[in-house]
């Protein structure tokens, strides 16, 4: 009987062991997998500002000043605007 405890004990110690050491690889992975995701998120974030610059330099390229240039310039003055009334106030 008391060989038997011993038993279970030493396997419930190596079960124990060997989920410790998973939590562990599997807390790894997450923290790569997170580092990738910020990586990605912050590339995403710089290739939509080359395709709004370029849009911009598109937009404008052409000898008409075009509808979509007229947006977007209309879009950066509401932005600076608001900038500017951002800063009268602080």
């Amino acid at each position: 009987m008391l060989d038997n405890l011993r038993n279970q004990i030493e396997q419930l110690i190596a079960r124990y062991e060997a989920e410790k050491a998973e939590n562990e690889r599997l807390r790894q992975e997450l923290h790569t997998c997170e580092e990738t995701g910020a990586n990605l998120r912050k590339q995403i974030n710089e290739l939509e500002s080359q395709i709004e610059t370029r849009k911009l330099a598109e937009a404008f390229s052409g000898n008409a000043f075009n509808a979509e240039a007229k947006a977007k310039v209309d879009t950066l003055i509401r932005e600076i605007d608001k900038c500017i009334s951002y800063l009268e106030e602080a």
